[in-house]
């Protein structure tokens, strides 16, 4: 099951063909719309189990409305944290050596090994962004990437997980472009400007046989393949890392974490379209200004 943020936040349940969805909010248990409390969303994460049958039963009941009639929103909504990967494709860390001396001028060492770091979840935006790309960064002349990700969010969350039993604490996997500074700043504060997390197209529910491994995921700016890779040659899989990042700080329902940028990074440019498709998922496409 795909399900939607549209509109001023209804949820909504993608039909097969993903070109139109079925409102379901007024089955969920309460549906506070402020953004920035989200009880709702997060609840649902972390109850789906037993919401998921009366779900798909107003799903197969409702009338589906164009996807071409609604504002597809955020695929997350105001989780308690955003979390991301770094260094978690080894063609990734091979060519950051070369990002890193022209974009720097130097190469650090201890970027090139794997680990979690935080972006601000004011950095979520919905899937066509837009991506905007701040003054000051442009004055400075620092280098502004793309990198797409598989994303996952967080269903019952919970701390110190064991790798064996983490898919059972994930919700569902999204589409997400981590937006990535080139400068010595800190990782957390250049990836952390508003609008840097897109977020999308919808959520695919984590069912028997999807959990995240064998996934193409393909971007192209303005028609040009920049990414193509299988997240199966992720370095720590989508168990390992809820185990990981868990074993650090307790995961909340509703939690996201970004599994790591592949190969292929590049810098974007105001006026460019990345389209993001990762198989199994969709397609996000997201404008930069």
């Amino acid at each position: 099951m795909k399900l939607a943020l549209f509109d001023e936040n209804r949820l909504g349940v993608l039909t097969p063909d993903e070109h139109a969805v079925v409102d379901v909010t007024d089955v969920l248990p309460s549906h506070d719309d402020d953004p920035l409390t989200a009880g709702w969303w997060r609840a649902l994460c972390r109850d789906w189990a037993s919401l998921a049958g009366p779900i798909a039963e107003a799903a197969a009941a409702g009338t589906p409305v164009p996807l071409s009639s609604v504002t597809l929103r955020a695929a997350a909504l105001n989780p308690s944290k955003v979390i991301a990967a770094a260094s978690n494709y080894q063609d990734h860390v091979d060519e950051m050596h070369e990002v890193q001396e022209r974009t720097l001028g130097t190469t650090h060492g201890w970027m090139f090994d794997f680990d979690v770091f935080l972006k601000a979840p004011s950095s979520i935006t919905g899937p066509d962004g837009p991506v905007v790309l701040p003054p000051d960064v442009l004055e400075a002349g620092n280098e502004i990437h793309h990198e797409s990700e598989l994303v996952v969010i967080i269903g019952t969350g919970g701390k110190d997980i064991p790798a064996e039993e983490a898919l059972e604490h994930v919700f569902g996997f999204a589409i997400g472009l981590d937006i990535t500074v080139r400068s010595p700043a800190d990782r957390s504060r250049r990836k952390s400007y508003d609008g840097f997390s897109p977020i999308g197209p919808w959520v695919r529910v984590r069912e028997p046989g999807f959990d995240g491994s064998g996934l193409g995921i393909r971007l192209t700016v303005d028609g040009e393949v920049r990414q193509d890779v299988d997240t199966s040659d992720l370095i720590m899989t989508v168990p390992e890392i809820v185990s990981y990042a868990s074993r650090v700080m307790t995961l909340n329902p509703g939690d996201v974490i970004f599994t790591g940028a592949p190969p292929g990074v590049g810098p974007i440019a105001a006026g460019e379209t990345l389209v993001t498709t990762i198989s199994g998922i969709g397609t996000m496409t997201t404008s930069v200004v």
